[in-house]
């Protein structure tokens, strides 16, 4: 059995193993396949992997071999779904690999905009306290969490885990979610809807899927209906913020800072909005990328074609 995985670098770039994925067949691991090379690449391969490499129509056309498509991400657009299925080729996401790497993330880059600390760490470096008359000091207000709302726009598992641990923080938390779970009701943690989620958090944070509905969900109409100098943070899909509307209200201070893992094309365009924005933080998309998530990725993409050989296919996305 051949098996070919168009990009594979940046799920593993070099700390981990393929060995698993070896011991089901041949396998031929391309770091990165650009688009006038993926019909060669994937020859006569009956598996193929690809985490963005896009995989359309025309090639299942030329491709015939292929039975078998592991998207080695959550989310699978990279994917003509419906052409696959028209050519009776499965096609398998990895959905949960990434939900505590996430919602760490999330908190990290909570408790940077509210502390400051590689910037405070950078100004010791560059000797600004050893030349400062007083025995401390602070470049930037440093806010403290306990006490303070957190609005979460989509409370499935990521949003849950984010929720834990500002709970932990003293936070309380108001979500916004279609699907109600009424055990995560607490004096701290309460379901609402998105109005009374924007009037009354203090952060706001997206955990929430990219839909026709929820698109450009943070725009100036719902920026305008939040507090005064919240905080915004994504890292969940880049196109649920109006970019301009964000950076707009950032640069009049209505939103004290963001901070994004994600943003709406990536890698990020250096005309983007947001980088002519004040106070924000923009990271290239790796909340999912520790090495024990990684880890995770790869061993559950390696289940899903074991399962899909043993004739019981999991975490199938086009039934």
């Amino acid at each position: 059995m051949e098996i070919v995985v168009l990009d594979g670098y940046t799920l593993n770039p070099g700390d981990l193993t393929w060995e698993r994925l070896e011991k089901l067949g041949n396998l031929t691991v391309y770091d990165r396949t650009p688009a006038d090379k993926i019909v060669e690449r994937i020859g006569d391969a009956e598996i193929v992997y690809t985490n963005k490499t896009p995989l359309t129509k025309e090639v299942f056309e030329v491709c015939t071999h292929i039975k078998f498509i592991g998207v080695l991400a959550t989310g699978y657009n990279v994917v003509d779904v419906k052409g696959a299925k028209d050519k009776n080729i499965l096609v398998t996401n990895i959905p949960t690999y990434g939900t505590v790497a996430v919602a760490q993330y999330t908190i990290a880059l909570l408790l940077e905009i509210c502390h400051h600390i590689g910037e405070h760490s950078q100004a010791v470096k560059k000797g600004d306290w050893t030349n400062n008359v007083d025995w401390c000091f602070w470049n930037y207000p440093l806010i403290e969490l306990a006490g303070k709302t957190m609005g979460i726009i989509g409370f499935g598992r990521i949003g849950q885990a984010t929720a834990k641990i500002a709970q932990v923080l003293g936070m309380n938390i108001l979500a916004v979610d279609n699907n109600q779970i009424d055990e995560l009701i607490s004096e701290t943690c309460k379901y609402v809807e998105l109005d009374e989620l924007l009037a009354h958090s203090h952060v706001v944070v997206l955990h929430c899927p990219l839909f026709p509905s929820t698109e450009g969900i943070v725009n100036k109409d719902n920026i305008a209906k939040m507090k005064d100098g919240v905080i915004i943070i994504n890292d969940s899909r880049g196109p649920l913020i109006v970019e301009e509307d964000l950076r707009d209200a950032l640069n009049s201070g209505k939103v004290a800072a963001a901070a994004c893992d994600v943003v709406s094309t990536e890698p990020i365009k250096m005309d983007s909005p947001l980088l002519e924005a004040k106070n924000i933080i923009i990271t290239p998309h790796i909340a999912w990328a520790p090495t024990e998530s990684r880890k995770r990725l790869m061993d559950i993409a390696v289940d899903n074609l074991e399962a899909f050989i043993k004739g019981n296919p999991i975490n199938i996305v086009n039934k």
